[in-house]
């Protein structure tokens, strides 16, 4: 694995891309992985999971995106073992690059980048989002966070904060009335350290935080926001701002909403047995 790592870490991902018999371009899940630093097929698994119940979220056929394709690889002592692969759309390499972990900064960046050119986004209607089920509506919500987040801590450091979590906690203030991170987790019962407090929110409070996220990356690039100081107070004044708005039309505060009985995990799970992902 070390030295096709070395070899594939050269190529782009316009080298590993693949034409079939009818001039269709596809992109094999396995030269993919390697592609995004991933050296476990097992982890990589996961994120093609996630990817699949994006892409059957967002009203497309995961089966013509992520067809199955066997692969023969070898083994020592010259044996070989079949093994399974995808044969990906640029679509489902798009959505595996959304899903990819954020940690692997460099190569995740650069296919997202590659991948969004003349790629479908992942948005739905009003009107096909008032057809999903309460728990699609928190999966969907969820997936638009995650990369929303990244967005907004991309910004975040440009403009100076360093400590994140800080800058989190004055948006979750904000927000919740005076509420931190920890605070939440602990009214609604859970594992700061373990869980994530995002996990364990209904359709309507995630959009308040979809809102707040989106908002204060706005704000930020539009105001020359400079210094954490004024990132963190920046962020609190965004969430403050909904939360008014929140109660002004007569709307639920976040801290007021219940929490789900099943996390996003659960529901994860859930689909995946739906799709019959393997």
């Amino acid at each position: 694995m070390k030295k096709e790592l070395e070899i594939y870490k050269e190529k782009t991902f316009e080298d590993i891309k693949h034409i079939d018999e009818v001039g269709n371009e596809y992109w094999e899940a396995r030269e993919l992985m390697i592609a995004l630093e991933y050296s476990k097929w097992e982890h990589f698994a996961k994120v093609i999971n996630k990817a699949k119940i994006s892409c059957n979220l967002s009203g497309m056929n995961v089966e013509e995106h992520f067809p199955v394709k066997g692969k023969t690889i070898a083994m020592p002592k010259g044996a070989s073992k079949e093994v399974i692969d995808y044969k990906l759309s640029r679509y489902a390499c798009y959505l595996i690059v959304q899903n990819a972990n954020p940690a692997r900064h460099q190569s995740v960046a650069l296919g997202q980048t590659y991948f969004a050119v003349q790629t479908r986004k992942m948005e739905i209607t009003e009107e096909e989002y008032n057809k999903l089920s309460e728990d699609e509506k928190r999966l969907y919500t969820r997936i638009n966070i995650k990369n929303k987040n990244k967005i907004l801590f991309d910004t975040a450091k440009n403009v100076g904060v360093k400590n994140y979590g800080k800058f989190n906690d004055y948006g979750y203030m904000g927000l919740y009335g005076g509420e931190t991170a920890k605070d939440i987790a602990k009214r609604k019962g859970i594992d700061s350290n373990n869980q994530e407090i995002l996990d364990y929110m209904g359709s309507t409070e995630l959009a308040a935080n979809l809102f707040r996220i989106t908002q204060t990356d706005e704000v930020l690039k539009n105001n020359d926001i400079k210094g954490e100081k004024n990132a963190c107070n920046t962020h609190h004044m965004v969430g403050q701002a909904i939360r008014q708005t929140i109660i002004r039309v007569g709307g639920t505060t976040p801290e007021k909403l219940p929490t789900p009985e099943k996390s996003i995990r659960q529901i994860e799970k859930e689909e995946t047995k739906k799709l019959d992902i393997k």
